[in-house]
C-alpha cells in the first residue's frame, strides 16, 4: 500500500465553516515508523508513533485503532500499521464534524457524514467509542461554547447522560476538568458550554458548587464577561461570583485552579457588596477595601476585580469602579517614604502612612460628592 497523507479534524472542519484554520494535525496511512524516520521525520509519540515533519514541525501520526482496557480514559491501547485504513482511524474520533479528512489532492473524505452535521448544526457522535473517553463530554460542551448556533444531536445528549450514569465522568482528573473549562470561558459563548454539562449531568459531578450557583442571570454575565477581550481570571471571577467564598474556595482546591484565578475569583465574590456600595463609602472605608484587596501592591489585579464586577452589575458597577480606581490612584500617590520620615515614633509610620491615605481619598469623595447629579 502506498503512503497517504491527509488533513485531519478541526482543520478540515474550520475550513468548511470558513474560520481561520491556526493548526493542522496530519494522518499518514500506509506507512511504518521506519519509512517515516527515512524522510526525515523525528519521532515524538509516547503512546503511539507521531512525527514532526523536518521543515514544518508539524506532527503527523500513522493511522491507528484503539481499543479501552480500564476506566476512565487512560485506559486504552493503540495499534497502528501499513493496513490500518483512514477509515478506521476517523472511527476513532469524537464527532463526526472532527472525523473527516482532506487529501493531497484537496478532496473531502466524509465517512461518517460529518459535512451533513455541518450544515445542520449537530453535534453528533461518530460511534460508541465516544462513550470510551469521559473528556469527549468536557469537548463537545467546550465546542457548544465555541459554535453555540449548534445544537446536540439527541442520541449523542443520551450516550452523554449514559455516561454519567455509569459514573465514567468520575474518572476524570481535576487538571483536565481545569483545562478545558478554562479553555472554554475563553470562547465566544461560555454559558453554551455550562447547558451541556447540566443537560447531561456532568456539571453536578464536577462543579456541584456551579452548578448549584446557574441560573439565566448568571449565563448571561459570562456571555457579557466574554464578548469582551477579558483574561481568563476575570471570566472566571465573573463566573463564581455568585457562589459564597467557600464554595469557591472548595472549587478551586478541588480543580487545582491557578492561583491567580483562585485569588481573583474569591476577592471579586467578597467585595461584590462593597464595590456595589462604593459611592457610599466613607475615605475610611475605601482605604480598608484597597487595604483587603492588596490594591497598593496589585493594582492590575485590583482593576481586574472592578472589570469583573462591573460584568456582574453592568453600567452601576463601571462607573463604581472608575472612582475606586481614582481613589486608588489618589492613594498610591502619597509618598510613603516622606511621611515616614516625618514620624519621630517608628512604630507609628504604618498609621501615619495609613492617614495620608485616608486623607488623599478623602479628597476624591468630596470631588465624587461635588459632581454627582
Amino acid at each position: 500500500m502506498a503512503m497517504r497523507v491527509y488533513v485531519v479534524g478541526g482543520a478540515v472542519r474550520d475550513a468548511l465553516l470558513g474560520l481561520p484554520v491556526q493548526d493542522h494535525d496530519w494522518v499518514v496511512v500506509g506507512a511504518t515508523p521506519e519509512q517515516m524516520l527515512a524522510r526525515g521525520f523525528r519521532p515524538v509519540g509516547k503512546d503511539f508513533p507521531v512525527f514532526l515533519h523536518p521543515q514544518t514541525q508539524e506532527e503527523y501520526a500513522l493511522a491507528r485503532t484503539e481499543r479501552k482496557t480500564a476506566p476512565g480514559y487512560h485506559g486504552f491501547v493503540f495499534h497502528t500499521a501499513p493496513d490500518v485504513r483512514l477509515e478506521d482511524d476517523l472511527v476513532r474520533r469524537d464527532l463526526t464534524i472532527n472525523a473527516m479528512a482532506r487529501a493531497e489532492d484537496g478532496s473531502i473524505v466524509d465517512p461518517y457524514g460529518g459535512r451533513r452535521d455541518l450544515r445542520d448544526r449537530i453535534f453528533r457522535h461518530v460511534s460508541d467509542a465516544f462513550a470510551e473517553d469521559p473528556v469527549r463530554i468536557l469537548r463537545l460542551a467546550r465546542f457548544a461554547a465555541r459554535f453555540a448556533e449548534f445544537r446536540v444531536a439527541g442520541e449523542t445528549l443520551a450516550l452523554m447522560r449514559r455516561m454519567v450514569d455509569e459514573g465514567e465522568v468520575d474518572a476524570l482528573v481535576p487538571e483536565r476538568v481545569w483545562q478545558e473549562l478554562a479553555r472554554g470561558l475563553m470562547e465566544r459563548t461560555p454559558s453554551r458550554m455550562v447547558d451541556v454539562l447540566r443537560d447531561c449531568g456532568a456539571l453536578a459531578r464536577i462543579l456541584p458548587e456551579l452548578d448549584a450557583a446557574w441560573d439565566a442571570a448568571l449565563a448571561a454575565r459570562i456571555d457579557r464577561a466574554a464578548a469582551r477581550p477579558l483574561a481568563l481570571p476575570v471570566r472566571f471571577a465573573v463566573l463564581l461570583a455568585g457562589m459564597d467564598q467557600e464554595a469557591i474556595a472548595a472549587l478551586c482546591k478541588r480543580l487545582r485552579v491557578p492561583a491567580d484565578c483562585r485569588d481573583l475569583a474569591v476577592m471579586t465574590a467578597r467585595e461584590l457588596d462593597a464595590i456595589g456600595r462604593a459611592p457610599a463609602l466613607s475615605a475610611q472605608e475605601i482605604v480598608a477595601l484597597l487595604e483587603r484587596s492588596d490594591g497598593f501592591r496589585k493594582p492590575e489585579r485590583f482593576a481586574q476585580m472592578l472589570l469583573a464586577a462591573e460584568c456582574v452589575e453592568c453600567a452601576a458597577s463601571a462607573a463604581h469602579g472608575a472612582f475606586l480606581l481614582r481613589a486608588l490612584d489618589a492613594a498610591r500617590a502619597v509618598n510613603a517614604g516622606e511621611v515616614a520620615a516625618r514620624c519621630a515614633d517608628k512604630a507609628a509610620i504604618p498609621a501615619a502612612v495609613r492617614a495620608a491615605r485616608v486623607a488623599a481619598v478623602a479628597g476624591v469623595v468630596s470631588m465624587q460628592a461635588t459632581s454627582a447629579p
